[in-house]
């Protein structure tokens, strides 16, 4: 098992971004194309941006983002990713430890996918401030790993995967003020270095703001 301290989480991070080329594929989530492409756009809040292939999607589709991310070098990654698309003007970028500070403001869409790190990260903390965050008639989109892949035979990090109704309870958003609209556990190929093939399973929770 992999223990780091949790000053460090910052270092981590900008290391791993700065330790050489792309780190994640470039292309949006699926599950947040799969929740969010019915939804009409307004603003939207990326927590855990990397390096911006979710905002710029959603900027691409007509929303106002803002990306945010622990590490400056992904920030800015993410920024030319958003120039070079052509939605350099439709999202703010903005760095933050999150559970340590939180962007102002709120929005009528907040995303968290796989807001899970090698680096301790007081989630409960910050999924709680991501609901704050939310407008009015405005979703909140979780999305987190279920477990380890299937091939996976030792844990490199310690981490506490989520059940399905173990986030709802850590949220306990009040019913009389949110609508559950997605929870579903989804299973995806998943194929490690050396190339055995398997699947992982993601859970993904929508949720609705019907009131203040």
């Amino acid at each position: 098992m992999t223990h780091i301290h949790p000053t460090q989480a910052a270092e981590f991070w900008e290391a791993r971004y700065q330790g050489g080329g792309p780190v994640w594929s470039g292309r949006p989530n699926p599950l947040l194309v799969r929740e969010v492409s019915d939804l009409e756009p307004g603003t939207a809040l990326d927590l855990g941006c990397g390096e911006g292939a979710d905002a710029v999607w959603l900027a691409s589709r007509g929303w106002r983002v803002t990306g945010v991310d622990i590490s400056r070098t992904a920030l800015e990654r993410a920024a030319g990713h958003a120039a070079q698309a052509g939605v350099g003007d439709r999202v703010r970028w903005e760095r933050h430890e999150l559970g340590v500070t939180f962007p102002e403001g709120s929005f009528d869409l907040v995303s968290a996918q796989f807001l899970q790190s090698p680096v301790p990260l007081d989630q409960d903390t910050v999924l709680g401030m991501a609901a704050d965050a939310v407008a009015p008639g405005g979703t909140l989109l979780i999305v987190l790993h279920a477990g380890w892949p299937s091939w996976q035979e030792e844990a490199p990090f310690d981490v506490e995967f989520p059940t399905l109704a173990g986030l709802l309870a850590a949220l306990s958003l009040p019913e009389e003020s949110w609508t559950v609209e997605t929870r579903e556990t989804v299973r995806k190929p998943s194929v490690s270095p050396e190339g055995v093939e398997g699947y992982r399973d993601d859970h993904v929770w929508r949720f609705r703001r019907t009131g203040h």
